[in-house]
């Protein structure tokens, strides 16, 4: 009976019935690393290692960080390991740093001189609870009512290196919680998030459940004081061990859980393991705010925003950064969107430029991770209008494949970077998405076009900001709410490809409803009547003139394949 029970887990919960990734660590320091093989890929992802069969020699490591606080010690203690084993370093969406291009005879080394050394690899791949995000000014700044960094500690304290729950657990789980009513990004994103509420004139938090890339969390109707996020947490991991589904790996993230099991059944499991019973949900507080390179701090200091070249980091930047915060006691912190903070500045100067207008835009680890196609990070320099987003505040999310690491879906405009020879001589190309309420998490980003070529991209992201910019709204998410949203998938489109083919800006009007197909069909006849839509539908217009509009006659010339790594050892 058991044994037919293991065939019908997933292959990952068939190794971790036979030998649990905890006691699987002590086999570590005696590994092979060139001569791996699956299950052993599987473990290590417990530990920060990753590595595929089809890149052998080639690891990358993830460090884990709650709350994504540093000390200038440790970014020192970085900036070597980088330099000494010529490494590449970037800056994760959950605000750890991800180690690439590291050499099998290397990885025991580098992994012990981290962990050994006060950072931690620990569950930050593989089934676990990733790193807990936070907002970078928690607890610092004027819209700061609760500091959740305490918080955070008991939640990473309770969960790593804890035997019971190691890689154990039916998925992965990304948690956000916030103590401040404006926050450089959203957390709707994640499984749960924590999000700031007041009831009855006291701060807590309401819950809100079953985020991904693309889904927002879902309210779930709970308050919880500063002090009951702890047991809730608690509650929480037992119930997804314990309850979760492990059989289709497609099928175990937390939202299909709610999905099967219904909200209210999967909370009656939680509020059993928690002991007490919920208390209903507290008015949400969450403001928007367009944030500057320099913010004033509670104490009259400032904070600095430094840029990073979409996520990337020499060893010379961060040994600069480290010495820059050791001689003015500045404490250190990463950001979800991958930009460093040093916050505690005197005056409103540092000594360095950062390197890109990426403020405001996240981007995957492109090339650099197995599943995408595209170096993301080379692509956004290229291809998007930078000064446009950063004069805008426009967030864009960036990914290199339908996983979605760059968020894309819950920004204001989202890419994923594809292939194509749809378009002639060119094989690269980005879906687009637009109008995500994501502040509020009130809806996702719906797509635009499913490809454009990239050398059509700059034009297209440009027009969508240029018309957003002639609707006088004051931020996208308004824009995206008052106008784009009340009008189909199919019309928006259509939309932009006339004002894209004859080289117009025609602002779309704002509505109070949405418009009906005859609604839509009367205003692109009356806003460009030499146009007919074909067979009267807007898909099949869309098809024929993406053809006319974006077949590329010679290569492009901006593009150039991603150079790979080999290996000569």
């Amino acid at each position: 009976m058991e044994n037919s029970l293991e065939k019908k887990l997933n292959k990952r919960e068939q190794y971790k019935a036979r030998l649990r990734p905890f006691d699987y660590f002590s086999e570590f320091d005696s590994l092979d690393f060139e001569s791996l093989g699956e299950g052993d890929r599987f473990y290590l992802q417990d530990f920060g290692i990753f590595n595929t069969d089809f890149l052998e020699d080639e690891f990358t490591i993830r460090l884990r960080n709650g709350g994504g606080r540093f000390t200038h010690e440790e970014f020192t203690l970085l900036a070597d390991i980088v330099e000494e084993y010529e490494l590449t370093l970037v800056i994760t969406a959950r605000a750890g740093f991800q180690l690439h291009d590291l050499y099998a005879d290397d990885v025991h080394a580098v992994w012990h001189k981290l962990n050994d050394n006060g950072l931690s690899t620990w569950q930050s791949f593989g089934d676990n609870i990733r790193n807990i995000v936070t907002d970078v000014y928690d607890g610092v700044s004027s819209s700061s009512r609760l500091e959740v960094d305490p918080i955070i500690q008991e939640m990473h304290d309770f969960i790593l290196q804890n035997p019971k729950y190691v890689g154990m657990l039916p998925r992965r789980v990304s948690i956000g919680i916030s103590g401040n009513s404006i926050n450089v990004n959203s957390f709707f994103a994640n499984d749960i998030y924590f999000a700031l509420a007041k009831k009855e004139e006291r701060y807590g938090f309401n819950l809100y459940m079953g985020g991904k890339n693309t889904e927002v969390a879902k309210d779930t109707d709970i308050f919880l004081e500063y002090d009951e996020v702890f047991p809730f947490f608690k509650a929480f991991v037992e119930t997804f061990y314990t309850h979760g589904s492990r059989f289709s790996r497609s099928k175990t993230r937390l939202f299909y859980m709610i999905e099967s099991l219904g909200l209210e059944k999967l909370l009656s499991l939680i509020e059993k393991e928690y002991g007490k019973p919920f208390t209903s949900a507290g008015e949400l507080q969450l403001e928007h705010k367009d944030f500057k390179p320099f913010e004033r701090l509670n104490d009259g200091t400032f904070a600095y925003c430094y840029e990073s070249d979409f996520g990337r980091f020499s060893a010379s930047e961060l040994q600069e950064i480290a010495n820059f915060a050791a001689t003015n006691e500045l404490s250190l912190r990463v950001g979800i969107d991958q930009n460093i903070y040093l916050l505690g500045i005197k005056e409103q100067h540092v000594p360095f430029n950062s390197p890109a207008l990426s403020s405001t835009i996240i981007a995957c680890a492109g090339n650099l991770c197995p599943y995408a196609v595209w170096s993301i990070k080379d692509e956004a320099s290229l291809y998007l209008p930078l000064e446009q987003i950063h004069t805008n505040n426009i967030k864009v999310g960036f990914s290199g494949c339908a996983k979605g690491c760059g968020r894309h879906r819950h920004t204001d405009i989202g890419l994923i970077g594809l292939k194509t020879n749809n378009f002639g001589d060119t094989d690269g190309g980005a879906r687009v998405f637009v109008g995500a309420e994501h502040d509020e998490g009130i809806c996702i980003g719906r797509e635009l076009f499913s490809m454009v070529p990239f050398v059509h991209l700059k034009k297209v992201v440009s027009l969508i900001i240029s018309l957003y910019e002639k609707s006088k709204e004051t931020k996208f998410q308004h824009y995206a709410h008052t106008t784009l949203n009340l009008y189909s998938e199919g019309f928006l489109s259509l939309w932009h490809l006339y004002n894209l083919k004859y080289n117009r800006e025609l602002t779309l009007k704002k509505q109070e409803k949405p418009l009906s197909f005859a609604e839509e069909k009367q205003i692109l006849q009356a806003s460009f009547p030499q146009e007919e839509l074909i067979e009267d539908n807007f898909k099949k217009t869309i098809s024929k003139l993406v053809k006319e509009l974006w077949t590329v006659a010679g290569e492009d010339p901006h593009y150039k394949p991603p150079i790979k790594r080999v290996n000569f050892r």
